[in-house]
């Protein structure tokens, strides 16, 4: 079987692609996934995601992580699908689509995509992190010199020691100025360090103004991968109107035999 895909990038963030209106993909097959995402063996992807007809909105977001099984939001791949979505005249220069957390309204305006993420109320602050669900888990952790910190064993060991089986996404975190956050994130699923996390950035935003190192409610987050902003409304701890924006470009269009 010869399958078509399209390769998308989010600030460094990767996707492949694949128009599964009509249903032909083996979306229960791993270990097919995990060889697509694999960057010696096959195409080479942070993740891999389906664009599938769905009744109550434009389209369905499927979205797998690099080791092949189904993952939580993904807010780049979000801003990719929306993208993709364009590209395939599904949609003009707003959408609503739904995905696995539930529906999300986007705009597109040119290669910026802004993706509406879902509401976050509950914000727990430890000693040293804090931890919120943007759509996936997220750990945030204020370090000095990012730019040297060992973010793969060190976020590997916070995975699996603090977080157990289920795991969750690690983000380290060093404070610019007083809207600006430079980011590094450790992601589940792909058991390494990506060039950036869209689902963690806005993550790191919401963590920063909680515990009210910004008091503005639109933040400048770089990451490895380019810049990110997330811009939100926050009324008594809860965070709502959260919008994470940035480019999705596309990079190129290819088939596989699989």
């Amino acid at each position: 079987m010869k399958l078509t895909f399209y390769k998308y990038q989010g600030t460094g963030n990767d996707f492949i692609l694949v128009d599964n209106r009509n249903e032909n993909f083996p979306k229960e097959n791993i270990s097919l996934i995990n060889k697509l995402c694999d960057r010696n063996f096959g195409i080479g992807a942070d993740g891999l995601i389906l664009l599938e007809n769905d009744e109550e909105s434009d389209f369905k977001m499927r979205y797998f992580n690099a080791d092949g099984n189904q993952g939580t939001l993904c807010g780049n791949g979000g801003r990719c699908i929306v993208a993709f979505a364009q590209k395939l005249g599904i949609i003009n220069t707003t959408t609503s689509f739904t995905a696995i957390d539930g529906l999300h309204y986007a705009t597109i305006e040119k290669k910026l995509v802004a993706l509406q993420m879902i509401d976050v109320c509950k914000i727990t602050v430890h000693k040293d992190f804090i931890f919120t669900n943007t759509g996936s888990p997220h750990h945030v952790q204020l370090v000095e010199n990012l730019i040297d910190f060992p973010v793969v064993t060190e976020g590997k060991r916070i995975r699996n020691e603090i977080y157990g089986t289920a795991g969750s996404n690690v983000n380290f975190v060093e404070q610019v100025d007083a809207s600006t956050f430079k980011v590094r994130t450790y992601e589940r699923g792909v058991e390494d360090e990506t060039l950036a996390c869209g689902t963690g950035v806005t993550a790191v935003a919401i963590a920063m103004h909680t515990t009210e190192k910004t008091k503005n409610n639109s933040v400048s987050l770089p990451v490895n991968g380019g810049t990110l902003t997330v811009s939100f409304d926050a009324v008594d701890g809860h965070y709502k109107n959260i919008f994470l924006k940035g480019p999705a470009t596309f990079v190129f269009k290819g088939v596989i035999e699989i």
